[in-house]
């Protein structure tokens, strides 16, 4: 039984992966700062480790608080069929969405599928409208900020950088600045979280006791001053206007503009954060129905707020999403990263910086929100900042309607088998 629900979760993790990794990548390979290979061996790695390291709150949250587990208390297994309906249902949809190059979004879809088989199971009253509007207001803040991010931090980098008459000399100035931001960002989010068992260690084994952010803050400080080095290394100290000649005539490079190809090494930085937040957040999509289900085959009764998932489960999720992207991810990778705006690697990078800002914030505080919400309103952002005429207005008309419709249809997907489910169930 729990092995053929796993492999419904990979395959919903699948098709998560065909689809919205790809969201999380196509600003790189837009902007040509990585090749679509390159890509997927990024995703594929730091996908995986942010499902397993940073995704536990956001599956418990969709596991326990879209619908009242105690309703179910008296029949715990029409809660494990309702979840296997859910993941039958996004797996479906996704599908049909990743198929036509549609880069919708999977907590869309999950939510929707616990909503519409809960109201059928057990009446509207068994949906937790309260949890249900506190994402809901997440899914409609999630691109508003992540737009306002990506547009004040283009807007500094175009100021100060690409602007002025001797942008490399001005590069060379904000390298220490660029790398502490995009460290610095990660590091305040991610590391005390990740760190928190190496101090348990530490003290449990060695009787160390270290303030809560040291390691954290030894990890970032050491990356930043790497990742400054390096690209001033790469910079070099010559005459700018020769340098500058060299580099556009470089004819091995996809990227002629030299401040761009700089730009670039931070944008694939910046590509692996947003990799990394994505499995984070979007992992629980796929894996917190398999969590449910897990527990109720093995305890008998239905989870609770704050129950713990599985390593294995995590690592379901994560290997199923890295697999759906490398096979069939090439089509929204498209969408994404040519059909809004024409991309260059500092308005990618500034993009994914503020993606990656936005939905590790989400994943810290447990709120299922939307990698494609976040880097669409990103990427509108920029495009707002450069040249408003220059947003392809028609391709956000497509990807919004498809934001709109997964909700609705994923319910109804979820409704319709939860009731055939049901009633294949009793027959047996």
């Amino acid at each position: 039984m729990i092995f053929l629900v796993a492999l419904l979760a990979f395959y919903v993790a699948w098709n998560l992966g065909a689809n919205d990794v790809a969201n999380a990548m196509g600003t790189s390979v837009g902007s040509k700062a990585v090749t679509l290979r390159q890509a997927l061996f990024i995703a594929g790695i730091l996908e995986f480790l942010g499902a397993v390291l940073f995704g536990r709150a956001v599956s418990s949250t969709l596991a326990t608080e879209i619908v009242n587990p105690t309703l179910f208390a008296s029949q715990p297994q029409v809660l494990l069929i309702g979840m296997v309906s859910v993941l039958i249902g996004c797996g479906i949809w996704l599908q049909i969405a990743t198929s036509r190059g549609l880069p919708v979004s999977s907590s869309h879809a999950v939510v929707g599928a616990i909503a519409g088989f809960s109201a059928i199971a057990a009446g509207v009253g068994a949906v937790n409208w309260s949890s249900l509007g506190t994402i809901s207001l997440a899914w409609i803040l999630t691109p508003v900020v992540s737009g306002a991010i990506a547009a004040l931090f283009y807007s500094v980098v175009k100021r100060w950088i690409l602007d002025p008459p001797d942008p490399l000399f001005q590069l060379r100035e904000w390298i220490p600045w660029l790398s502490a931001t995009l460290l610095g960002i990660f590091g305040v989010i991610v590391l005390p979280a990740v760190s928190q068992p190496i101090d348990i260690l530490l003290a449990d084994k060695f009787g160390i006791s270290l303030p809560p952010h040291d390691i954290p803050l030894a990890i970032g400080a050491i990356a930043t001053c790497s990742l400054t080095w390096f690209s001033w290394r790469e910079l070099g100290t010559g005459d700018l206007k020769e340098e500058d000649k060299s580099s556009i005539q470089n004819p091995k490079s996809k990227i002629q503009n030299p401040i761009e190809r700089h730009l670039a090494r931070f944008q694939l930085l910046s590509a692996c954060f947003v990799a990394f937040a994505h499995g984070s957040n979007d992992v629980g999509n796929a894996i917190a129905p398999l969590a449910a289900i897990s527990y109720i085959d093995r305890t008998g009764s239905v989870p609770t707020a704050g129950f713990t998932i599985p390593i294995w489960i995590l690592l379901v999720g994560g290997a199923g999403i890295v697999a759906g992207l490398a096979v069939w991810g090439k089509k929204v990778i498209a969408t994404i990263g040519e059909g809004i705006i024409p991309l260059q690697p500092s308005s990618g990078f500034c993009a994914e910086i503020a993606t990656a800002t936005t939905i590790l914030l989400a994943s810290r505080f447990g709120l299922p929100v939307s990698t494609s919400h976040a880097l669409v309103g990103a990427v509108v952002g920029i495009g707002l900042i450069q040249n408003w005429k220059s947003v392809r207005f028609q391709t956000l008309q497509t990807i919004a309607l498809a934001w709109i419709i997964t909700i609705p249809i994923s319910a109804g997907l979820g409704a319709i088998i939860f009731m055939v489910a049901r009633r294949l169930w009793l027959s047996a």
